[in-house]
């Protein structure tokens, strides 16, 4: 399915990763006390800036700060946008 967004300049959408529902001995963790993922798969890159070309591309799994990007919704499903420099590391 092919997203119609396309991020300007530096921008990168990513769409996080679901939250673990149980842990690794099976206890199931409620809604409440979830945490955010902080690790996901991009979906769509911008171009870059003319000083610095962008270094992920589409397909990347990518590890980013806790607080970092801005949350929408689009078509359904939960995405963040942020800036290519709001990522820690690509997995």
């Amino acid at each position: 399915m092919a997203l119609n967004i396309k991020p300007l300049a530096d921008r990168v959408l990513i769409e996080p990763v679901e939250a673990e529902t149980k842990t690794a001995s099976g206890i199931i963790i409620p809604d409440n006390a979830k945490e955010k993922p902080q690790q996901g798969n991009v979906m769509a890159v911008g171009k870059g800036t003319k000083d610095e070309p962008m270094t992920v591309k589409v397909g990347d799994k990518v590890l980013y700060g806790k607080y970092a990007g801005t949350e929408l919704k689009l078509e359904g499903k939960d995405y963040l946008i942020m800036r290519e420099s709001d990522i820690l590391a690509i997995v």
